[in-house]
């Protein structure tokens, strides 16, 4: 399993589309959930891009963002027929690994525990955003 670790402007246009597709696949068309997926933030000056590739394109990514005070972890989705393999895990433990903390993320209620165990902890209340439930995590250096 390799890691591909990099910023927008690094990427191919093969290895864009993937990874925008895949976000898409899970996030709007699997969740049903209409938001602005492209939302500026994939260029910006520290954002990171990290994902698996079987031979037909990415199956799991992440991004990570510099939000000035915290790294931010976010967009980890995986390909439905890859789910179960460990591979979102091996991409945030990645990003905890290659990146200075503390980092937070907002995190879908259903995986507040499998985040738990990655050392994040509740930072406050939940809220829901774009119909989805969400609890915002912050995990310490």
């Amino acid at each position: 399993m390799e890691i591909v670790d990099r910023a927008l402007r690094e990427l191919d246009a093969g290895e864009l589309y993937g990874i925008l597709k895949l976000r898409m696949d899970v996030f709007v068309v699997e969740q049903n959930c209409a938001y602005p997926e492209l939302d500026g933030r994939d260029d910006e000056p520290g954002t990171r891009h990290v994902w698996i590739s079987d031979g037909s394109g990415p199956i799991a990514c992440a991004r990570l963002l510099d939000d000035g005070d915290a790294r931010r972890i976010g967009r980890v989705a995986t390909r439905a027929d890859a789910r179960g393999a460990g591979l979102a895990g091996a991409l945030v433990d990645h990003l905890l690994a290659t990146s200075d903390g503390p980092w937070v993320l907002d995190a879908q209620t259903g995986l507040v525990g499998w985040y738990e165990r990655r050392g994040f902890v509740a930072s406050g209340p939940a809220f829901v955003e774009d119909g989805i439930p969400h609890v915002p995590m912050r995990r310490d250096v």
